[in-house]
């Protein structure tokens, strides 16, 4: 089964701290390469809390885990922290300002239990080199 979802991105502490890290760090995976999901639309997807999901958009696709969301209610909107997952998913057009478009992006979530979240430097490699769907 898969839902269709309005993302949004932004900074979140967690991300700040694990870059600071490191972004080839496992904390940065763990921090960003997740998908907030409300109660709501975990139940649409008929997945569970942790399970690794495909999200996908008009500008790509990428694998991330779902987690449930730390804000809200709010069903309809997911959310990823801004950096490599994200920028998998939104519209690379920057409109002249430098900074892609990271809010309002409709995209659709799907489970990918058997597929992994790749890390950031094995995900911009494959993204550099076409390989992703």
């Amino acid at each position: 089964m898969a839902i269709r979802v309005n993302l949004i991105t932004g900074r979140t502490i967690q991300q700040g701290v694990s870059m600071e890290a490191g972004k080839e760090k496992s904390a940065y995976t763990a921090a960003c390469g997740i998908i907030e999901l409300d109660p709501t639309d975990f139940r649409k997807l008929g997945a569970f809390r942790g399970t690794n999901v495909r999200v996908t958009s008009d500008y790509g696709s990428v694998v991330v885990k779902a987690v449930e969301a730390t804000q809200g209610p709010h069903p309809g909107i997911a959310f990823i922290p801004m950096g490599p997952w994200a920028n998998m998913v939104v519209n690379p057009n920057t409109y002249s300002t430098g900074m892609p478009t990271f809010k309002g992006t409709p995209v659709t979530v799907e489970a990918a239990k058997n597929e992994p979240v790749l890390n950031s430097l094995e995900l911009v490699r494959k993204g550099c080199r076409g390989e992703l769907a």
